[in-house]
């Protein structure tokens, strides 16, 4: 079982930066891929980037890249978005997940269905 809680959300103004943290419980958090989504009411969940379980591959979507950065920790259980530049549609609940991967250091994934646990969100709102 893993529990994970997320923090760092907040009201920024647009132009701004977050740095969104998620801390892992459990002894196997090296075991995980790592992924971060984001949601708004009545909108389907949506990738926003993921790292593999080592911290070796990251991924980011397209419609961030260049402003939103993924990161770990493994000895502190700790995942990072780093989020620069943020615009007002960047305004969602932010989540993190963890998807079992023990058996490969480089496998991340871009899809919900395949992560394990999820944290509770923090939110994020950009003000123009």
């Amino acid at each position: 079982q893993v529990q994970l809680v997320e923090s760092g959300g907040g009201l920024v103004q647009a132009g701004g930066s977050l740095r969104l943290s998620c801390v892992a419980s459990g002894r196997t958090f090296s075991s995980y891929a790592m992924g971060w989504f984001r949601q708004t009411p009545g909108k389907e969940r949506e990738f926003v980037a993921a790292i593999s379980r080592t911290g070796s591959f990251t991924y980011v979507t397209n419609s961030v890249k260049g402003r939103f950065t993924i990161s770990r920790d493994n000895a502190k259980n700790t995942v990072y978005l780093q989020i620069n530049s943020l615009k007002p549609e960047d305004t969602a609940a932010y989540y993190c997940a963890a998807q079992f991967t023990a058996y490969s250091s480089t496998y991340y994934s871009e899809q919900k269905d395949e992560y394990d646990y999820w944290g509770q969100g923090t939110q994020v709102t950009v003000s123009s």
